[in-house]
C-alpha cells in the first residue's frame, strides 16, 4: 500500500515515491526543491544532441514530458517555466544559447512558440497522469501535450517569430520544412520513450504496493 498521504494527494509519480509532508510550509519547499531539480534537468536535456536522423536531436521534448507526467500538472508547469525563467535571466540554459544570446529577444525568435509549447505540454501531461495512470489516458495526454509543442512552435514560427531584418514568421511552408518536419520522427521517438519510462515505473510501483 502507499503510504496514506501520498493517497490523499494527487495521483502522480512524484507524490506515490516521495514520503509525504504535512503543512503548507514544508509543502511548498518540497514543490520548491523537485521545480528546481526539474529545472536544472531540463538545461542538462537541452545541451545533450544526440546524433539522429534527418537532425541531431535534444532530449528537452522527452525532459518536459517525463516530467509533466511524473510531476502532474501544476508543478510540471511551474518547472518548466522556471527553466524558462533561467533563459529571460539571461543564463544559457537553452539549446541554442550560445552562440545565442538568452533573454527576452530569444524567446521572440523563432524557437520561442516551442518554449511556449513546453509549458502546455507538461501541464497537459501532468493533468493526464493525475486521472489515474490509465495507460490510454496516459498517451492519448502525452500525444496532445507533444501536439501542443508541435503546434504552438510550428504557429509562432510562421506567423509571429522576430527574425533576422525585422521580419516577422517565415510563412507556412518554411515553418513546416524548416520547424516540424526535420524534428518529427525524433519527437514521436521520444514521445513513446516517455510514455513508456512513466508506465513502466507505475507498473512497478503497483507490483510493490
Amino acid at each position: 500500500m502507499l503510504p496514506l498521504q501520498a493517497q490523499t494527494l494527487a495521483p502522480t509519480l512524484v507524490n506515490a515515491v516521495l514520503p509525504g509532508v504535512s503543512g503548507r510550509r514544508a509543502e511548498l519547499a518540497r514543490n520548491l526543491v523537485l521545480a528546481v531539480a526539474g529545472s536544472l534537468l531540463l538545461v542538462l536535456a537541452a545541451k545533450i544532441k544526440v546524433p539522429f536522423w534527418p537532425v541531431p536531436i535534444t532530449l528537452q521534448t522527452l525532459a518536459v514530458l517525463g516530467l509533466g507526467a511524473a510531476y502532474g500538472s501544476r508543478l510540471g508547469a511551474a518547472t518548466v517555466a522556471l527553466y524558462i525563467a533561467y533563459g529571460l535571466a539571461g543564463l544559457p540554459v537553452f539549446t541554442n544559447t550560445p552562440p545565442a544570446a538568452a533573454g527576452m529577444m530569444y524567446l521572440v525568435g523563432p524557437t520561442g512558440g516551442f518554449l511556449a509549447g513546453f509549458v502546455a505540454a507538461a501541464y497537459v501531461a501532468g493533468w493526464a497522469a493525475e486521472r489515474g495512470a490509465s495507460v490510454l489516458r496516459l498517451i492519448a495526454g502525452m500525444i496532445t501535450a507533444e501536439a501542443l509543442i508541435i503546434g504552438l512552435g510550428f504557429a509562432w514560427l510562421a506567423f509571429g517569430a522576430q527574425m533576422a531584418g525585422g521580419v516577422t514568421g517565415v510563412g507556412f511552408a518554411k515553418a513546416y520544412q524548416f520547424g516540424v518536419q526535420p524534428f518529427l520522427l525524433g519527437d514521436l521517438l521520444k514521445l513513446a520513450l516517455a510514455t513508456s519510462l512513466v508506465g513502466a515505473s507505475w507498473t512497478v510501483l503497483r507490483r510493490r504496493g
